[in-house]
């Protein structure tokens, strides 16, 4: 089987959050050694029917693989939907049947069916909704754009010759998964977390004071002083803006809804 999957995955070279050397993002390093998948994102062996031969699970992703054998004999891999089997069968472009695991045109897929690995632009490969359990749902479809609801709650519009996968992506209870013991961890390259409060004062602005003295100031600060809090990160103006018809909800907006 290594034989037949070479030229599938690669080595991830790690970097245990450091950049030229200097630690960049802290509480990285170790972990086991990992070889992605390389995933056919683009689909693009068009009206070729395939065959899943295996669903594995990948490093580095939440999602389960499927492992595809096409009439032709090449193998790639794909996202494992949330019903897909050994011996289930997956064809991508415009013969391609209205069912799960087939990738086809937004044009195609009918209104209100459960989609994942949805292009941004034609021929570029899946770009969103990619993540173990999630999926997107067409809501309308108006002139040459379809209007799609991603699992975020946004409401965007996407190019109807844009391709996308039917299904909701596999592996549903991944965020249900809880660590057992600290072993886990260190698996995934996470090293131990020390609390900002429980640091002296030279190492963390949140450190210092007699006992339990809290953090001594209004609002959290990073260990290099800057305020937290959430602040926003995405560009003003953003290329992908005009097609955004509604932002996605917030916890608090959420919340309200539920009362």
């Amino acid at each position: 089987m290594k034989n037949i999957r070479k030229g599938l995955t690669r080595a991830i070279k790690k970097k245990a959050g450091r950049s030229s050397g200097r630690v960049a993002v802290r509480h990285q390093g170790g972990g086991e050694k990992r070889r992605v998948r390389e995933i056919d994102w683009k689909r693009n062996k068009f009206n070729v029917p395939g065959k899943v031969e295996n669903i594995e699970y990948a490093p580095a992703r939440s999602a389960n693989v499927a492992l595809v054998l096409y009439k032709d004999g090449e193998r790639r891999y794909i996202l494992a939907t949330k019903g897909m089997e050994p011996g289930f069968s997956v064809m991508s472009g415009d013969k391609a049947p209205i069912k799960e695991g087939s990738a086809t045109t937004l044009a195609k897929i009918p209104v209100g069916m459960p989609i994942h690995s949805i292009e941004l632009k034609p021929g570029r490969g899946g770009q969103l909704v990619r993540g173990a359990g999630t999926m997107a749902v067409i809501t309308a479809k108006e002139g040459s754009m379809a209007q799609v609801r991603l699992p975020s709650g946004e409401l965007r519009k996407i190019s109807l010759s844009c391709q996308a996968t039917i299904g909701q992506v596999g592996n549903e209870a991944h965020n249900l998964q809880k660590m057992t013991k600290a072993g886990q961890k260190r698996h995934k390259g996470i090293r131990p977390t020390v609390r900002g409060v429980a640091q002296h004062p030279g190492s963390h602005p949140h450190g210092g004071g007699e006992g339990r003295s809290g953090i001594g100031m209004p609002s959290p600060k990073t260990p290099w002083g800057k305020k937290t809090l959430g602040k926003k990160t995405r560009k003003r103006t953003k290329y992908s803006d005009k097609n955004i018809i509604s932002r996605r909800k917030t916890k608090a907006q959420k919340r309200d809804k539920q009362k």
